[in-house]
């Protein structure tokens, strides 16, 4: 287990990251999302011993990593950035590097090349130069390098970012085998929400360097105005305005629970101030008899919906279907 306590972290002067208490249980797959610039990649340097933060303590299995932390406590914590280096030469070298790195004979390397090849669908890849390797392909064999050298944790940064969908599903369930054989802890940085709900056993939502209050779905960056109809004041977010009802001002983080959303295929008589018409462009069903709808209505946007409704029932809603978004001013938060 590796924890952070009363966290606060400062790149040139400001804060970037302020967290009271943040796990990763041993065994456990987490994942992290939010927007560009809430914190992601920090917090995964802190949690790999890479950078010691500003204020407060790591803690690692319960024991405060010192500030100088050593070559043994950092093996036990692996990192795969989301453009990962190879090493020069072919994948087969790449995955043994560690290993031999760290003084393992090369009966027992081979082994484990051999093994963790299998295990993420690499064994054609093995002879592979890494400069004959795509965005996708050099990610995969980055998180089967890791994953070679038996961490107690294991750090991913948008691992799935290059890759296709099959490929994502394949590394996945490789993971998967891996957690099975032992107690490996996985925490992973996305922007792919489908992913982390279908994959993580927990999920967290990062907002300017704080954990979020809300669910992880529609969250976004916003200058709120001076002024406006008393507390209700209008915000723009790519092609739509939102109507938010709050008193405050300047910047700040908004969000929409997706269960906030009122969904139908025509506009309806509502007092909801936010009436979006867009069209669906994903289907997704990661939590049993609910089914989570994501539709373009001049900015994406996540509903949650029962699987009846969403099915042959009221809405009948598939890729490609006219929908309606609607939603209250109250029921935007923010922070």
């Amino acid at each position: 287990m590796v924890e952070l306590r009363h966290v606060r972290h400062r790149y040139d002067g400001r804060v970037v990251l302020d967290l009271e208490r943040f796990t990763v249980p041993g065994g456990a797959m987490l994942a992290i999302v939010g927007h560009n610039g809430s914190g992601k990649s920090t917090l995964l340097r802190l949690l790999a011993l890479l950078e010691s933060p500003s204020e407060g303590t790591v803690l690692l299995d319960g024991v405060a990593v010192p500030r100088r932390v050593t070559a043994a406590l950092r093996r036990r914590v692996t990192l795969v950035e989301q453009r990962p280096l190879l090493l020069r030469g072919t994948v087969r070298e790449n995955l043994g590097f560690g290993l031999r790195a760290r003084g393992v004979g090369r009966t027992a390397v081979d082994r484990v090349v051999q093994e963790t090849a299998e295990q993420f669908a690499l064994g054609p890849l093995l002879a592979r130069d890494r400069r004959e390797l795509s965005d996708g392909e050099t990610q995969r064999v980055a998180v089967a390098r890791a994953v070679a050298l038996k961490p107690d944790v294991l750090l991913l940064d948008e691992p799935a970012s290059s890759a296709d969908r099959a490929a994502v599903a394949a590394l996945f369930r490789a993971l998967a085998v891996e957690r099975a054989t032992r107690p490996l802890a996985v925490c992973i940085a996305s922007h792919q929400l489908e992913d982390a709900y279908r994959w993580a056993d927990d999920i967290r939502a990062l907002a300017e360097g704080r954990l979020s209050p809300v669910t992880p779905e529609n969250l976004f960056r916003v200058e709120l105005p001076a002024g406006g109809d008393g507390a209700l004041k209008h915000v723009r977010i790519a092609a739509v305005e939102i109507a938010v009802a709050t008193e405050r001002t300047g910047p700040a983080v908004i969000a929409v629970s997706p269960t906030d959303i009122f969904v139908s295929r025509e506009v309806q008589p509502s007092s909801a101030r936010n009436v979006l018409a867009g069209r669906v462009t994903r289907v997704a069903s990661p939590r049993p008899g609910l089914v989570h709808v994501t539709a373009d209505v001049g900015v994406e946007l996540v509903a949650v919906v029962t699987a009846e409704a969403a099915g042959g029932g009221t809405l009948d809603l598939t890729p490609g279907a006219p929908v309606v978004f609607a939603f209250k001013a109250s029921a935007v938060r923010v922070f």
